[in-house]
């Protein structure tokens, strides 16, 4: 028998429940309840290292892989309390300038973060920063599908946790980061916990810089 322990890397099942909805999942039957054109998509995580909410993250240790659990979660270990702070007065005109007409209960994505309208009023919108099931108490079903142990699929893992992007690298005796000279600073900010998770050290080998430069978004998008 397979036991789950921080640090380690995982592919988790599971299925997020609000008073008795669906909110999130990644199994095909719970997926299609959200939207039935979504497909399921495998979901590798460091256990311990924040990639899910902190009561299923510690519920994770200690468990049986392929075994199914539930667990209930206050508001406080889930998505936190409510932070008044975060409603936050915009200009309209902001949104007017992107052709865009906010309403009450209205979700958009303003500077990478979720948020929703509260109310519109004279030249203002007040919008809402917290996140939609703060001050929430959730549930989960989950499951420890299996543990993650190919050093490139934990390379992705790792640097889609903390630097939310995946450089190109090779897996040799090290694991070498390849880009421009900027890139270098990863190495050194990164190396020592990349070493103690993934067990292997990362190197750098610099390389002509890509004249095709990312795509970026700006101001507000709405959220379908």
């Amino acid at each position: 028998m397979t036991i789950v322990a921080k640090g380690d890397f995982i592919e988790l099942s599971y299925t997020g429940y609000v008073n008795g909805e669906v909110f999130d999942s990644n199994r095909d039957v719970d997926l299609k309840k959200l939207n039935p054109e979504a497909k399921p998509e495998k979901t590798p995580i460091i256990v311990g290292e924040g990639m899910v909410v902190r009561g299923l993250d510690k519920a994770l240790e200690g468990k049986s892989i392929g075994e199914e659990y539930s667990i209930s979660l206050q508001a406080k270990e889930a998505f936190g309390a409510r932070n008044p702070s975060l409603l936050k007065p915009i200009p309209l005109k902001l949104f007017g300038e992107k052709g865009v007409h906010p309403r009450p209960g209205m979700s958009f994505v303003l500077d990478n973060n979720l948020v929703q309208v509260r109310a519109v009023s004279g030249a203002r919108v007040i919008v809402d920063f917290n996140n939609p099931l703060a001050g929430k108490d959730v549930s989960y079903a989950f499951r420890a599908v299996a543990k993650v142990d190919d050093i490139s699929e934990k390379t992705k893992t790792f640097f889609g946790r903390f630097l939310r992007a995946v450089p190109e690298f090779e897996v040799g005796e090290k694991v070498i980061i390849k880009g421009p000279a900027q890139m270098k600073p990863i190495v050194d900010i990164f190396g020592e916990k990349f070493k103690l998770l993934v067990g292997k050290e990362l190197g750098f080998v610099e390389t002509a810089q890509s004249s095709k430069q990312p795509d970026s978004q700006e101001g507000i998008q709405q959220s379908l």
